[in-house]
């Protein structure tokens, strides 16, 4: 590991430098499907904005992305108030600082990309995605009501009726499928993939960096302003999603995932 590079987050997250001005960012959490943490969210929000780099790679080691949020391991008389902690703030500062920095950034996906892990993904500017991974959003299968603003980066990336199928049915859908959706841009080959995920972040380095950060930056000064929402409407959306964490639906839905189960609803 050079000077320049850092293991981060007990070393669940690394950050290394593979080319001229190209920064990576690799989660590193092998154990627990590279599932999103307190410690790598909390990682990411922090080292992102000090990266200095035209390009930026989110990428995940051993042949997963990431699986998503780490909520599988809460204790059942805390678990309300820790999973809307973990989803709530960390995850947040984790996305606006990825969508914040300044330059173009490129999620290469070397493995399955689950929930969390895909709007991780989707806070990236680019997606290139090995042949043969799945990409999916469960949480009709866990009983969540996902974030408006989360929502909002997938009617942006995929449009109404495709974030809706995502969502509703709660299937996975393959890479191939995902590049004709438009939820990545390439697919590539697994072994071809790192080689080709640097290659494209060595192109857009070399262009020309006014450029880069400012279109970067109209593009997304136009989405915000076409997504703005009425106060009273959107505090009705976030009390939908925090209720959520607190009914028994959720809780069961969690459970009966991490036992491969049909889950009982309850509807509360």
């Amino acid at each position: 590991m050079s000077a320049a590079d850092e293991a981060l987050a007990d070393g669940k997250l690394r950050l290394d430098h593979p080319a001229p001005n190209v920064a990576r960012l690799t989660i590193a959490n092998p154990a627990k499907r590279n599932a999103l943490d307190h410690d790598i969210l909390d990682a990411i929000a922090e080292v992102v904005p000090r990266i200095e780099a035209r390009c930026l790679v989110v990428t995940g080691s051993e042949r997963m992305f990431s699986a998503g949020y780490d909520i599988g391991d809460i204790p059942s008389d805390v678990f309300a108030d820790e999973a809307e902690k973990l989803v709530a703030h960390p995850f947040t500062a984790a996305i606006s600082a990825l969508e914040a920095f300044r330059y173009p950034s490129v999620a290469v996906l070397n493995g399955h990309t689950i929930g969390g892990g895909l709007e991780v993904a989707l806070a990236c500017d680019l997606r290139i995605a090995a042949r043969g991974i799945r990409l999916g959003m469960p949480p009709a299968k866990l009983g969540l009501v996902y974030s408006h603003t989360g929502l909002q980066k997938f009617i942006d990336v995929v449009g109404v009726a495709r974030t809706r199928e995502l969502f509703f049915v709660g299937r996975n859908v393959d890479a191939d499928r995902a590049e004709a959706w438009g939820l990545v841009n390439e697919v590539v080959e697994p072994d071809e993939l790192e080689d080709a995920g640097l290659e494209l972040a060595r192109e857009i380095a070399g262009n020309a960096p006014l450029s880069l950060s400012g279109n970067k930056r109209v593009i997304g000064a136009l989405l915000e302003a076409r997504n703005e929402l009425d106060a009273d409407v959107e505090r009705e959306l976030v009390e939908l999603r925090r209720a959520c964490f607190a009914s028994e639906d959720f809780q069961e839905g969690v459970r009966a995932f991490g036992e491969k189960r049909t889950p009982d609803w309850k509807g509360r």
